[in-house]
């Protein structure tokens, strides 16, 4: 994968995971668990991209 393609996966998936926390922040305490299941999800699959991407910028 690219180092464009990598950085804008990163972008979406940030932008993707501020817009979950404000709807887990607005959403019944019940309610909120399916929501941070796939905000972890989330988070995780951005750091892996992250890490993916720093380590393209090391290997330069």
């Amino acid at each position: 994968m690219s180092i464009q393609l990598l950085a804008r996966d990163l972008y979406r998936l940030i932008n993707e995971i501020e817009a979950l926390e404000k709807k887990i922040e607005t959403t019944a305490h019940e309610k909120q668990k399916g929501l941070k299941d796939d905000l972890r999800k989330l988070t995780a699959e951005r750091n892996l991209i992250r890490k993916a991407l720093d380590g393209t910028k090391d290997s330069k």
